[in-house]
This record gives C-alpha cells, structure tokens and sequence, in this order.
C-alpha cells in the first residue's frame, strides 16, 4: 500500500538536471520533474501521458513543460503499471507519545495558568506579588513584553506528601500581542482574567473572553486594585455579566476573586481557588517517559549560546537528552526553573530554561523527545520537506510563467484584434504597491513573532510593511547591509544597536529604528508608511457664480467668441484660480478663466453680488443657468 508521501528516486535523481530546460532565467526546483521528462522516464510517448492525466481530470498541467510534483509523477507511473520507488525513510519524523489507556491512573501535574487582561489593570504587579520578585519595575512602560513561567507552592500537601504547585504563564498585555496571548491559552489549562476596579471592561478584555470561549479552558477572574478608594466592584461584576462571563456571585460556575496586587490581599484565596478549578479538572500527566512540551520563547543568552524557556506537558526532560522543535533540534545541556537555578528534571506542569540548541527554536513550535539518530533523521526530513513547500511555491510560479507565455505567443498568432486586447489588458493592470521593507530584531523569538505580527498589519492597498528578515539578539552590521541591499530599514525592539552599527548605518544611510515599546515603534513604522503614500489633492471652492445671460464679442478678424454674464452668488470670483463649470450636478469642464470683465474693464477678482462678464479658454459650451466654481486644488498628506 502506497504511503501518503511518495518519493519517486529514480525519477528525481535523472530529472533534477533536465526540469529546467526552457525556463526563461530560473533554475527550476528540486523534487519536480516536466510532463516532457516524465514521459521519456517512463520511456513512452509524450501524447498517451497527456491523455491519460486528462482523463484523471490533470487538463491545466498536461502541457510537455508543466512541472510535477514526486508525489504526481509516481501516481502517473503507477498508472503505466509502472513501480515507484518508495522511500520509507524520507517519511520518518518524531510523534507525540500516545496517550495513556487510562489516564486516571497517572500521577497528578500542576496546572498551567495564564495571566490575562487589558494594559495596566495590574497583572504584572499581581505576579510580583505572587512570585516576591520586582519583574513590574524593569518592564519597559509598565508592559510585560515577552512570555515568562515561574511556579507558585500551594500550601496544601499532595496526596503523595510532596507540594503541589501552580505553573503560571505571564503573557503581554498591550493589543500588538494578541498572537503570542493566544499561543500562550493554547497551552494553559486555566485563565485568570484580571480586571481592574477602578477600569472596568476593556477592549483587551473583550479578547480575552472570546478566546476563553473559543479554547475551552477554565476561568477565573481576579477584580484587582479593589484597595482603591470609591471603586465599585459590583458595577464590574455586573459588565462582566453582560459580556457573557457567568459569575458565581449570580449562579453561574465561574468563580470571582477580589485581590489587589499592591497590598497582596485576596491572593491567598486566588491561589486556593485555582487550587479548586484544577482540582475539577482534574489534570494528569506521564511523569516518566519521553516529554511533550511547547518553547515559550527563545535568546541568545552570553555563556549559554541558544537556549529556550520550554513548558513540559509529558514525560520527563533531563540533560543530555536529545529534543527537536520545528528545524531546530539540541542535546540538554542545561535546565533550569524560573529563579535561574539548575535541576536535574524537569517534569510535567514545569517551565525550564534549556541549553545546547544548535539553533534558536521557534516560540510556540512542539518539543519532542527521540533518539540522537532519530532526531537527526526527523530533522534531516523536516528539512528536506520544508524546502520542497518552499520549491513548491516556485514551480507554481514557473508553471504560471509558461501559461502565461503560451497564452502570450497564441495572442502574437492572432491579427490586430488580439494586440488590442493584449493592450486593454496592460492598461488595466494594477498599480504598483509602494512597501516599506523591513528587517526586525527583538531580544527573544516569541516578541519577534509578535512584534512582526503587529507591524505587518500596517498599510492599504497603495502603501504597506513587508517583512523582509527577522532575529533574535542585538542589531548588527550584516542586518544594516542586508537592510541597504533591500532599499529598507532596521527596526529594533528591546535590544542593543552597538555604536560601530549605529555608525555604518549612518554611512550607508539606513534608517535604524529603536525602542523597548511596542506602540511607539508601530506609531513610527505607520508614519513611514504614510510618507509612502501620494499627497491627497482637495479641491476647494472660494467662490460660485450663475451664469444669467450669453453674450457674442466679436473680434479682430471677423471672429466672434462667447462670454457668460454672470452674477457671483458666493465667494470671490479670482482669474488666477482654477475654474469648473458644473450643469446640472455634474463637472463639464475644468479649466482656466480666459476673460473676466466688470462692465467693460478687465479686472482680477469680483466679490459676491456683483455682475461680470466671463470666459473660457478652449471652451464654448457654456449655458444658461450653468454654475461656475473657482476652486484651488490644496495638497495634504494622505493617512491611513
């Protein structure tokens, strides 16, 4: 039984040469073969292939130079009674464990807590308080800007005598990091919803309820700064209600807690609380075995080279084993908690720090856990299947190309009618999009991806922000060079840009953008953007006038010309101004006064209720009743 990935070697290793041959200055992808190829592969006539994968419904891609896939060309062999070759290590990758047949029967784990809310309604001081450490005061504008984990004792004993724990996860809270909040509920059991008392329902808020809502987690909510003179905590209760969040104080099943971060009072009573939701839920783990976890971020870190904060979900981590996440893959060097100090084990429900990535995870990817040749045969195919998507995409764009230019030599064959087709064509061609490219560094990978995430929004359909590259670690002079080569800038977030940097790019005239807020950046980046964009021309109108009554003048040379009496009924009427005659609601000409006359003098302006004569250049069509406007076209800069 064929797998669902086939790799045809025979077919690759012999085309792999020849797929390219035509294509006008691009080198063909890896992993396709041509209709042409293909059949000389298989050693038959090119006419019985395209008739056989126009019956299997293929019309589009049985031309001799359309590019197959392996997977394609071997079902097509097949079809010739043909056998591909099937390689079952190119299929080999590493998989989460299977779940337990009974998972009542494994050990307890903590329960993993996200923090969550709207920008300053404390939920960095109520961790403080939680965790005894100053995290608030070193946040750049009181803003939590990347994933942290640290672990909280409960005062309760398990029932095997050992202290159980909460694993909290402490996730940003300006809007711009929406992506990284949603990774952060992906892998959470419960969420804390902090509300200030004194705020309110916000639009962050609002989010977190709807993603509450949609992940299917557990919620607590936490009315916090309640130490507050004249705050009004049922009003707050009662918004929350009408948001949809059903609180126990009104029947409903999810439990409410009044704290205040500053004072530490309702603390005791949130942890217990949470104690008791997860004791609902109750949440189990394999504490032995291969683990299963999430990177929560990673950095470059003096000392330690690549490491990653990694929430274990399953099994057991130790050092020297050998991980994979994504493309990248390390053996454990070293792991350790939230406070920095190193453990042997990290086991479910724990958040570590580990050394001795050969490259920086990304956040959000899967950890798993294999054999030192198990991972590198994964890592060797995740490879090889990330730059067959990516070859993937240029064959799509080499086969359009060869449609484009088979349709382009049928209208060549064609007489006049299709060259006049061919040019309505390319009269209707979009504009050219302006865009302001790009190349972002951020301290860890997880504000990377957030940071990205927020400023790739920013644009219309005249101007926008492309992402050209992006990094961990402080800004260097190969970022200011690939900057210049793209005609781009260097944004920079929360890192370091050396002066020997700083001083390159000021030779090379790339613009280095810098700060530790997220709004700042986003507020300068949209003000470039806009720069992009052309100047909004208005037009303003200074003065209408009704024409009464047309008059012939007659001129040197027998010839005569029309001019319109008129009566000015707003404004000034000015001669050096732009002027629009307007009939009937709609513009019939625009341009410039030729003559403008009071009685028999020529004169410059005419104010309101005045009568004057008046006259076009290159226009004779004016009517009685028609409206003249004079008008200044007023350029201003365009926004988003």
């Amino acid at each position: 039984m064929l797998r669902s990935r086939l790799i045809l070697v025979h077919l690759l290793v012999q085309a792999s040469n020849r797929a390219g041959r035509g294509t006008r200055g691009r080198s063909p992808p890896k992993h396709v073969v041509s209709v042409g190829n293909l059949a000389r592969l298989l050693n038959i006539r090119l006419d019985p292939l395209r008739r056989k994968m126009i019956k299997v419904g293929m019309d589009a891609e049985a031309s001799h130079d359309h590019l197959l896939t392996a997977e394609y060309a071997s079902l097509l062999a097949l079809e010739f009674n043909r056998n591909p070759v099937v390689n079952d290590e190119a299929a080999f990758d590493i998989f989460p464990p299977p779940a337990h047949s009974d998972s009542s029967t494994l050990p307890l784990r903590p329960p993993v807590v996200t923090i969550m809310g709207h920008v300053d309604h404390g939920k960095t001081t109520l961790l403080d308080t939680l965790r005894s450490t100053s995290v608030a005061k070193g946040e750049a504008g009181g803003i939590t800007q990347h994933i942290g984990a640290f672990s909280v004792p409960v005062q309760t004993n398990g029932s095997d005598g050992s202290q159980p724990t909460i694993t909290f996860l402490d996730t940003p809270g300006h809007a711009a990091f929406s992506a990284m909040r949603a990774r952060g509920a992906g892998v959470t059991d419960i969420v804390v919803l902090v509300v200030a008392a004194d705020d309110g329902i916000m639009p962050q808020t609002r989010e977190v309820i709807e993603l509450v809502q949609k992940e299917k987690v557990g919620l607590v909510v936490a009315i916090n700064k309640i130490d507050k003179p004249g705050v009004d905590v049922s009003k707050v209760e009662h918004a929350l209600l009408a948001e949809g969040v059903q609180l126990e104080t009104f029947g409903g099943d999810i439990p409410v807690v009044h704290v205040s971060g500053m004072t530490g009072q309702g603390l005791e009573q949130l942890i217990e609380t949470i104690s008791a939701v997860a004791e609902m839920q109750d949440l189990r783990a394999e504490r032995e075995g291969k683990i299963q976890g999430y990177v929560l971020e990673s950095r470059v870190q003096k000392g330690l080279g690549a490491v990653a904060t990694v929430l274990i979900l399953r099994g057991c981590l130790k050092s020297s084993d050998h991980i994979i996440s994504g493309m990248s893959h390390a053996k454990v060097r070293v792991l350790a908690d939230s406070n920095g100090k190193t453990v042997k084990a990290a086991y479910p429900g724990m958040a570590v720090t580990v050394s001795g990535w050969k490259e920086l995870p990304k956040a959000g990817d899967e950890v798993l856990q294999g054999t030192e040749s198990e991972v590198k045969k994964a890592l060797a195919n995740r490879t090889r299947k990330a730059e067959m998507e990516a070859t993937l995409g240029d064959m799509d764009a080499l086969n359009q190309q060869r449609r484009n230019e088979r349709e382009l030599r049928e209208k060549e064959a064609d007489a006049a009618a299709a060259d006049e087709e061919l040019e309505e064509t390319s009269d209707k061609s979009e504009p050219d999009i302006k865009e302001l490219k790009l190349v972002i560094k951020a301290d860890v990978s997880g504000t990377v991806e957030a940071v990205a995430g927020a400023l790739q929004g920013i644009g219309n359909n005249l101007a926008r922000v492309r992402i050209v590259a992006t990094g961990v670690g402080d800004v260097t002079e190969s970022d200011v060079m690939r900057a210049k080569a793209i005609g781009g800038m260097v944004v920079g977030f929360s890192v370091v840009i050396p002066r020997p940097v700083q001083t390159t790019a000021a030779s090379q005239q790339v613009t280095l953008l810098s700060s530790s807020i997220i709004y700042r950046l986003m507020d300068e980046v949209k003000e470039r953007v806009i720069d992009l964009l052309p100047p909004v021309i208005e037009k303003r109108v200074s003065g209408e006038a009704t024409v009464l009554q047309l008059f012939d003048i007659h001129l040197k040379g027998k010839q005569t010309k029309k001019v319109a009496g008129c009566r000015v009924t707003n404004g000034v009427v000015d001669k050096n101004k732009l002027a629009r005659v307007v009939r009937d609601g709609t513009t019939i000409h625009e341009g410039r006064l030729e003559t403008l006359k009071q009685l028999k003098k020529d004169v410059t302006e005419v104010s309101k209720g005045v009568e004057c004569g008046m006259g076009f250049e290159h226009f004779q069509g004016l009517r009685e009743g028609d409206m003249i406007q004079i008008y200044q076209e007023v350029e201003s800069r365009a926004s988003l």
